[in-house]
């Protein structure tokens, strides 16, 4: 509640004030206009499913104020709860009654006493947070070890893997330096048979020339063995330059192979990045189908310019956008098409600058058909299947997130930032996104 009520020293706990809230949401809808409060006869006509969570604050107000829609309020609690309006009455609480619906019938009836049995049911809904809170967190922590642990094991294989791989690299290497020093003493030795041949062929052209009356005969051996031996150190000298390129070549390979090697150990140590994003799994209406986490290093106000600059700073950041909640506040007279085009086209430039991951959220539930969006290079958008409202999508997108991932959440709707904070993301209202846009 915005006051506290009659009797009571506080506002009524958030849980009971909803489940009021809801009850006089539904009464609401059956009574004839005429009878409906003058505050409330517009809430009336709206969709069942957005009477109290659009309304609540005037429907809350209004059960302060008015005895008469309060006690109309609380003849639809004593038929739908007899005995335990009865039971309050006479001043005992059943005693598997749950908290919240004892303490929004003694506020609704107000029976004799009915402020205690306000602050009892705070205490039992205090004291349940708490034991749900520490419960959540012990398990978060047995989760977190568990899998810090596999990680460590994991880490331990590969690198123990790629140490025996780099080990065989090396001795492999090794061998081939080896058989490249013994390639170059065969090539030595096959230049120094050619520098002997030629010696040889050299003499022997001196003994033709010396024995040219020697014979025709004679003169014809002289010259195939001039022939043969020339061919030979040809022979010879081509092997050895093949040989030395051959082996040239391979040690080049090998060598250019242990570079390749050692970059991707350099890379699998590292921590990988993954193809997918957690708020790919969410499942969603996509465009043109049919229908630790961000907390900043210094505290600033939710109002503050520099919050942002701040959050988009934080590495591997996922900034999550309630689309229409952003542009209905930032510039509501445009049709909805081009209020889309405007902030898209934002966002873009604003993941193009902080290079973080963006998902826009918009309601898809009253579509009635694909909606054709361009959407900007790093920004993902989503809109809610039939049925389901942005603030679902989200919560969902929200818990889809590994614990410890850095989450911003950009929406002035007070639940969906109570929700999404109490989750470990930081809300932020969208007049600050609206200012950081309007910077370029």
């Amino acid at each position: 509640m915005s006051s506290a009520g009659e009797g009571l020293s506080r506002p009524l706990p958030e849980q009971v004030r909803a489940h009021v809230v809801d009850l006089a949401a539904q009464v609401l809808g059956t009574m004839p206009p005429a009878a409906v409060p003058p505050p409330l006869r517009g809430i009336a006509r709206f969709d069942p499913r957005k009477r109290a969570r659009l309304g609540g604050a005037p429907i809350a107000a209004q059960l302060e104020t008015d005895k008469k829609f309060r006690e109309v309020v609380a003849e639809a609690l004593a038929e739908a709860w007899p005995e335990l309006v009865t039971s309050l009455a006479e001043g005992t609480v059943p005693p598997a009654a749950e908290p919240v619906v004892v303490a929004a019938a003694a506020y609704l009836t107000r029976p004799p006493g009915w402020p205690e049995l306000v602050e009892a049911a705070r205490v039992d809904l205090e004291q349940s947070a708490a034991v749900a809170e520490g419960t959540a967190q012990e398990q978060a922590i047995a989760r977190l070890r568990e899998q810090l642990a596999a990680q460590k094991t994991a880490s331990r294989e590969e690198i123990e893997r790629l140490r025996e791989q780099l080990k065989s690299a090396r001795a492999e290497i090794s061998d081939l330096r080896r058989k490249l020093h013994e390639s170059r003493e065969r090539a030595k030795a096959a230049e120094a048979r050619a520098d002997e041949l030629e010696k040889a062929a050299a003499e022997a052209k001196a003994v033709a020339a010396m024995a040219g009356s020697a014979g025709e005969a004679e003169l014809r051996r002289l010259r195939e063995r001039l022939a043969e031996a020339e061919s030979q150190v040809e022979a010879s000298r081509r092997a050895a330059r093949e040989g030395r390129s051959v082996d040239d070549a391979r040690i080049r390979v090998l060598l250019d192979a242990l570079q390749d090697a050692a970059a991707g150990l350099r890379n699998e140590l590292a921590l990988p990045t993954t193809i997918s994003r957690p708020a790919d799994s969410v499942s969603a209406v996509r465009p043109g189908r049919p229908g630790v986490r961000a907390v900043p290093a210094r505290a600033l106000a939710d109002d503050d310019p520099a919050l942002l600059d701040q959050l988009l700073a934080i590495p591997r950041l996922h900034l999550i956008v309630d689309g229409y909640n952003v542009t209905k506040t930032g510039y509501p007279s445009l049709t909805l098409v081009d209020q889309r085009s405007r902030l898209l086209t934002g966002l873009g430039g604003l993941a193009v600058q902080s290079r973080v991951e963006i998902t826009c959220v918009f309601d898809g539930a009253e579509l009635d058909g694909p909606v054709q969006v361009q959407a900007p290079r790093g920004v993902r958008v989503l809109f809610s299947a039939p049925g389901e409202i942005a603030d679902d999508l989200i919560r969902r997108l929200v818990r889809a997130e590994p614990p410890g991932r850095a989450m911003a959440v950009v929406s002035s709707d007070r639940e969906v930032a109570e929700s999404v904070r109490r989750m470990g993301a930081r809300p932020l209202p969208s007049s600050l996104l609206l200012r950081r846009l309007s910077r370029g």
